[in-house]
Formats: structure tokens, C-alpha cells, sequence
């Protein structure tokens, strides 16, 4: 689909109006889930001081006037993860929310502007029940949509198979015979080994590339086409300086406590067990913010309120899935422009 197809022509819309029906039928009985397991719903505001720190995500932004005159740039969130942390501080102890959320320089099948993100948080839970609830969620959709399998672009998952498990290091070992733990000696990522070893796996490595930039360029060339075929596929443990909002597994501080849950080659979610070390996260954002400034020459605010309720948090697991996208595997959908009511 392009940006001149036409969704409000009568012929266009009955022709997407089942997708659209069945979305409705999905999100209800999703709603259903969540109030059965004792989840309040929450909406976390769109417009935010910081829109979120990660490096190669970017936001729109927009000038508030006050009525005394004064001008505030304010963000429209990539997530609603920072206002939904600061609900847990103040004492919520399971929320999840249909959020709409924005993401700049993102367009194509499988990315809007303007998307839903389904997100939601379990205190006092270990990150592996987020798991059961993406297990069960995918059985859920397909169900509801009246599907024996997801589907994107003639790859298909069976989503009433148990999803594999698979820790990154692993998936390194298995689909590109890179030794992941040892390019990161003592938990410090070491560019010069991964670059070797991944120029050995067949990667073209340019002279500027950090040691994240070549994990990132494995990950997308080696590794990602492997996952979620046939079943989904939760790879996890990943590198401690890949998770920037994870708290360090406890049996191995080298790697974070975070997944993310692939089907039919598409990542569908990214989980954490939530980091509320304050001063270790916002030594993270510092790093992510100064790589972005490197390589996009921009910077976002630190959400100053976020660190200050981050010690308030108990311990917790929380988790984004895009929700656009998995409506569009267990209805079939080709593009994401399919499944959303309006452009």
C-alpha cells in the first residue's frame, strides 16, 4: 500500500472490514485476559518531557505554549514505559495499556508512523511469566481470528506450539559460529574480538562500526532470519549493554534479563525485568544519548521525574508488543496499513 490508497472509498473499507472486525474481537478478548489475571488498564499520557532515550529510535515533537506565553518543546511518546513506571511507583501493581505511540523515520509493511503498542507490567514477577503471557496471547489471537496459524509473507507459525527458547549467545553459536560471551571479556563489550569474529562469519565491518553496531548488523543479517519459523521463537539473555532499561541476570551479570518474542521472522515484543537502579540508568541513557548525538547528531531530554520514582518501583516485569503486528500475522495481513482503521 502506498500513501495515496484510499482507505475511506466504500470499496476499500469492506474489503478491509473483516481484518478490522477481527482486530476489535482480539483487542476485547486481550481486555478480557488481562481483567481475569487482575491487571487495572491504564492510559499514560501521548505528549512527554523526554519521548524515551534509546539511540536508534526518533520522535516527533511539538511546541506547547503556556498561557503566560512561555514555549515548551514536549514529545510525543515511543512508548508509554516512563509515564507506566511512575504509575508502578505510586503503587499500581499490574497495569497494561493499548497505547498509541509515535515513531519518526519509521515507514514501510510492518512500520507506522502512528502504531498501537500494547504494554504491560507485573510487579513482584520474574520476566519468565511474560513469556507464559506471550504464549498465551498468540494462541489467543489465532483463535480468535479464526486461524490455525500466523502468517507473513508465506512464512507460518503455529502458535499453539510451545514457543522455543533461545538465549542469544547461543543463537550466535548456532547461526553465525560467533562466540558472543567472549567478545565481551568481563562483561565490557571488546570491539576489536567481535569484529574479527564477525568479519569471519562473513560480515562487512566499516572502520567506524562500534562493537553495538556489529552486534546489531549479526543480529539482522545472521540470526534474525532464523527466528520464529514454524514456532515463535523468545530469544533472550542478551548482553548487558544491549538492554538499556534490564536489570543483569543474576546468575551471570554479563547478559540482562530481557526477550524478545519472534513469529513468521517479525518481532512481535520486547520484555525487561525493569532496572530501578537510578544512577546506573541514567548512566545508560547518558551512553545512549551521547551515541546518538555521534550518529544522528540530536539528543533527548532525561526524564528527570522517571529516575526520581525508579528506587519507588518494586521489583518488576514489564513488556511492549506490537499489537498492529500481530493482528496483521493471525489475520494474514501484507501490510500494516491493513490492519488499522484509519491513516
Amino acid at each position: 500500500m502506498n500513501n495515496s490508497f484510499q482507505w475511506w472509498l466504500p470499496d476499500n473499507h469492506a474489503d478491509r472490514r473483516p481484518i478490522l472486525l477481527a482486530r476489535c474481537k482480539i483487542k476485547a478478548a486481550f481486555r478480557q485476559f488481562f481483567e481475569a489475571e487482575g491487571f487495572l488498564e491504564v492510559e499514560c499520557a501521548q505528549l512527554q518531557r523526554s519521548p524515551g532515550n534509546e539511540t536508534h529510535l526518533h520522535a516527533l515533537s511539538t511546541q506547547v505554549m503556556r498561557p503566560d506565553g512561555d514555549v515548551e518543546t514536549l514529545y510525543l511518546h515511543t512508548s508509554p514505559e516512563f509515564a507506566a513506571k511512575k504509575l508502578l511507583a505510586a503503587g499500581e501493581t499490574k497495569i497494561f495499556d493499548f497505547a498509541r505511540v509515535f515513531r519518526n523515520r519509521e515507514r514501510g509493511p510492518l512500520h507506522a508512523t502512528e502504531f498501537t503498542m500494547l504494554e504491560w507490567y507485573r510487579t513482584h514477577a520474574p520476566y519468565e511469566k511474560l513469556m507464559e503471557d506471550c504464549t498465551i496471547l498468540l494462541k489467543e489471537a489465532a483463535k480468535i481470528a479464526g486461524s490455525t496459524q500466523l502468517s507473513y509473507r508465506g512464512v507460518t507459525v503455529d502458535p499453539f506450539l510451545e514457543p522455543e527458547r533461545l538465549t542469544v549467545s547461543d543463537a550466535f553459536a548456532r547461526y553465525a559460529a560467533i562466540d558472543l560471551m567472549a567478545t565481551t571479556p568481563n562483561g565490557v563489550p571488546n570491539r576489536a574480538i567481535m569484529a574479527e569474529s564477525a568479519r569471519k562469519a562473513g560480515i562487512r565491518i566499516a572502520d567506524d562500526d562500534s562493537w553495538s553496531d556489529i552486534f546489531s548488523r549479526v543480529m539482522v543479517e545472521k540470526i534474525d532470519p532464523h527466528l520464529g519459523i514454524g514456532r515463535a521463537t523468545i530469544l533472550c539473555e542478551y548482553p548487558i549493554s544491549e538492554a538499556a532499561l534490564a536489570r543483569p541476570k543474576p546468575s551471570d551479570p554479563r547478559v540482562a534479563e530481557r526477550f524478545e518474542l519472534f513469529a513468521c521472522g517479525v518481532e512481535l515484543a520486547n520484555a525487561f525485568g525493569e532496572l530501578t537502579d537510578a544512577a546506573e540508568q541514567r548512566r545508560r541513557f547518558e551512553a545512549d544519548m551521547d551515541a546518538k548525538e555521534r550518529i544522528y547528531g540530536e539528543r533527548y531530554p532525561i526524564d528527570e521525574d522517571l529516575l526520581q520514582a525508579l528506587p519507588l518501583m518494586p521489583p518488576t516485569s514489564g513488556i511492549a508488543l506490537g499489537f498492529d503486528r500481530l493482528v496483521m500475522l493471525a489475520t494474514h495481513a501484507p501490510h500494516i496499513d491493513q490492519v488499522m482503521w484509519t491513516r
